[in-house]
This record gives structure tokens, sequence and C-alpha cells, in this order.
């Protein structure tokens, strides 16, 4: 492949990229408008319908790279956007902001998170991720998603509406409800057709460069797949929703887990490569850890857990390439 040949896979590439940090916003503004129609309070906005729609770009590049033949890519997307969401979209929020929240608004979803993790770890010792664990992360998912809106307070309804003037200006009936449903729509259609382009161009990229699979899904898919997530975030700081960016990274790398690998496990699984359990598990892992560690003994993320968890991933990717 010359480098002639090269421009058109980072084009398809590119536009990929583009489909599906579009497709993102989309869904995510949609379902925004659905949560808080429904009485969601930002916390739980932020845990489940954010996380999960700013996780379904990793949703559909993994299912479009397993279902191509490219396992190595759908893991390194799911391992390393669980690293990028803590190492890198945290520690730019906090470069720009420090964050509260309590430990205790959490703490189900972060041992749900080290729950997956050291399950995920002990598999990598196996060598395989099986259909049943993928079917018993998936039903985990839908039970812990049922539980939290259940038991969401609904007076968060009426705090929801006052903090976002756009919805509270619109009639909670067809209209606003019909507005919601089409852009979730246009953004499922978007991500569909970013996650195919987006594999097609790294397939072609990690071939001419000679670069592994893996690591392409560990920087370049992972980083790109990530940027809802940063999209979200840095709105939720100019509004000062401190619980909606925590709540976003937590449930997201929650969901990378018990969403990405539980679907794609229960529809093709997986062998999972030594290099996981050697590296980019341990670090996963060092990051959450650190995540509730900090939200345990001082319910506050400052600046400078920022510049270290910022400094430790330029270091990790600095290790891969």
């Amino acid at each position: 492949m010359t480098e002639t040949t090269l421009l058109w896979p980072l084009l398809i590439l590119l536009s990929g990229l583009l489909l599906l940090w579009g497709g993102g916003e989309l869904l995510v503004g949609g379902a925004r408008r659905l949560a808080r129609l429904w009485g969601m309070s930002p916390l739980l906005i932020g845990l489940t319908v954010v996380a999960f729609g700013t996780s379904l770009p990793e949703l559909f590049v993994s299912l479009a790279a397993s279902w191509r033949g490219h396992p190595e890519i759908m893991l390194g997307n799911v391992v390393g956007s669980n690293i990028a969401n803590i190492g890198l979209i945290l520690a730019l929020v906090l470069l720009l902001v420090p964050l509260r929240l309590a430990f205790r608004t959490v703490v189900l979803e972060l041992g749900l998170l080290h729950l997956a993790t050291a399950l995920l770890l002990a598999l990598a010792f196996y060598g395989f991720f099986p259909r049943p664990v993928g079917l018993l992360f998936v039903g985990a998912l839908i039970f812990y998603t049922s539980w939290a809106y259940r038991g969401s307070n609904r007076a968060g309804k009426e705090a929801a509406l006052q903090q976002d003037p756009e919805i509270q200006t619109k009639p909670g009936g067809g209209g606003a409800v019909a507005l919601a449903l089409l852009l979730v729509l246009g953004g499922l259609a978007a991500l569909a057709g970013g996650a195919e382009l987006f594999i097609q161009g790294a397939v072609a990229v990690a071939s001419y460069f000679g670069v592994a699979e893996l690591v392409i899904g560990l920087t370049l898919a992972a980083i790109g797949t990530s940027l809802p997530e940063l999209a979200t975030c840095l709105v939720a700081v100019r509004h000062r929703q401190d619980a909606l960016v925590v709540g976003n990274i937590i449930g997201s790398n929650l969901f990378n887990l018990l969403m990405v690998l539980g679907v794609t496990a229960s529809l093709m699984p997986f062998a999972l490569p030594p290099v996981l359990l050697a590296r980019d598990l341990p670090v996963m892992l060092a990051f959450s850890l650190l995540l509730l560690v900090m939200l345990y003994l001082r319910e506050r993320l400052s600046r400078g857990l920022g510049v270290v968890l910022l400094a430790t991933y330029l270091l990790y990717i600095v290790s891969l390439v």
C-alpha cells in the first residue's frame, strides 16, 4: 500500500469517527430529553442513559470488529476506552475544574464495576470469554438498569426540569417525545454507519503500518469511541453538573464491560490474548481503583489527581507505540 492509497483508508477512518461522534451526540441528546421527561435525576441520567448512549460507539465498533473477524480490535476498544475514560477524559475535566460527589451515591456502581473487572481478569487467566458469562453480564446490566430506575427519586423530575430550560419550555406530550425518539433513531443510524467505516479504515491502517490490531483498538479506536464521553462531560462541566460527569465516567466503564463484552460474547464468544493480562487489564484496574479510593477518602477529585491521571495515561500510550 503506497502513501497515495493510504489516504483513502485514513479518510474512511476519519469519516467513521465523525459519524460515531455525531451519532453519539444525537443519541445522548435524545436520551437526555426522554430521561428528564420521565423524571430521572442528573446522577441517574449520567449513570444509565448517558452512559449507555456514549457507550454505543464502543458496542457498534466491537460488534462490527468481531463480525469481520477482528476480535482484538474489539477487546482493545473496550479495555482502551475504559482506560481513556479515566486517564484521559476525566483527567482533562479535572484540569479544568475539580469535582465533588458523595461516595455513597455511586457505591453500587463502583462495586459492580470492580466485580466485572475481577471476573474479566479471571477469564483472562482462562484465555477465553464464553457465552454463558456474556449472558451473565447482560443479565446483570438489565437488572442494574431496572433497579436504578425503579429506585430513583421521583421528585427528581421537577429538579431536572428546572435545570433544563429547553426541556421545560416544551410540552410533555407527544411532540417532545417524538423529537427525542427521532434524535435517538438518527443517532443509532449514524453509529451503525460510523462503526462500519471505522473498522474498514482501522484494519487497513493497521495493515499498512504493521501495527497489531490490539494496539489499534487500545489507542485509535479507544480514543475515537470515547469522544462522546468527552463531549458530554464538557457540556456537563459548563453547567456545573459534577454528578453527571462522574456518573457518566463510571457508568460508561460499567456499560463497556457488561454491555459491550456481554453482548459480543453472547453472540460470538472470543479468545482473550495473554498480553491483556500482563499489561492492559492491570492498568484498567489501577485507574478504576484510584478513582474509587479518592471518592471514598475525600469525595472530591482534584486538579492534582487530573495531572497524575493524564501523565500516567500518556506514559501508557507511549509504552504501546
